[in-house]
Order: structure tokens, then C-alpha cells, then sequence
């Protein structure tokens, strides 16, 4: 039979076959750091996100409201990121941080909205 070792720590495993780790806090570790660059890059990218939606939630309590772009430029929106595009049958793009969404109009003008069920 083939000795196996845990891949965070290298203590012999016994028990089922497949086994992988001695313990939890090993499986954990093991794939903390195997995961740990992109995690930054991911951490950082849904940070942005969440700070949009939580602009985008304050300056839009009731579910429609137009607001300006300096609005949104001062309480430190980054129009580089979304979740997603809606694009109406007239072409018109919405662009939404998960249920939140924004359209720029004419005159650095936006339109914040809230995702309705028919939009998928």
C-alpha cells in the first residue's frame, strides 16, 4: 500500500482512500494559498462592485431617480464597472451592479433604476 501524505502539511494520512488533507484547517490552508492571487485581484474587482451598488442604493431609494454624473463622480462611482448590460429593443444600454442599474442620458444626466423581473 502506498503511503499518502496530507498536501498542506505532509503528516500521513489513514482513513479513506481519496483522502487529501489531515484536517480541515489544512484543506483550508491548502487552498487559501493556492487561491490567494486571484483572490486579491477578485477582492478588489467586487469591491468596486459593491461600493457601485451601494451608491447607486443611497442616491436611489424609491427605484427611479435622475441624478447627474458629478453626483455619482463625488461619491466615488467607477463607471469602468458592472455586472451587467441590459440593452432595450431600441438599443438603449442599461448598465447594472447587480439590481442597481444606471443610463446615461443628455447632459451628463443618468436615470438610476432598479432591476424589474422581466429584465434578465
Amino acid at each position: 500500500m502506498e503511503a499518502r501524505n496530507c498536501l498542506e502539511c505532509g503528516q500521513k494520512l489513514a482513513g479513506r482512500k481519496d483522502q487529501k488533507y489531515c484536517s480541515d484547517f489544512c484543506r483550508n490552508a491548502y487552498n487559501n494559498r493556492l487561491n490567494e492571487d486571484s483572490n486579491k485581484y477578485v477582492r478588489r474587482i467586487n469591491g468596486i462592485l459593491r461600493k457601485n451598488r451601494r451608491i447607486l442604493e443611497k442616491l436611489n431609494p424609491e427605484g427611479k431617480i435622475t441624478t447627474d454624473g458629478i453626483t455619482l463622480a463625488e461619491e466615488g462611482f467607477n463607471f469602468h464597472y458592472y455586472t451587467n448590460i441590459y440593452t432595450t429593443k431600441k438599443g438603449s444600454q442599461y448598465f447594472f451592479c447587480y439590481e442597481h442599474g444606471y443610463i446615461k442620458l443628455e447632459n451628463d444626466q443618468y436615470m438610476l433604476v432598479m432591476k424589474q423581473d422581466y429584465v434578465k
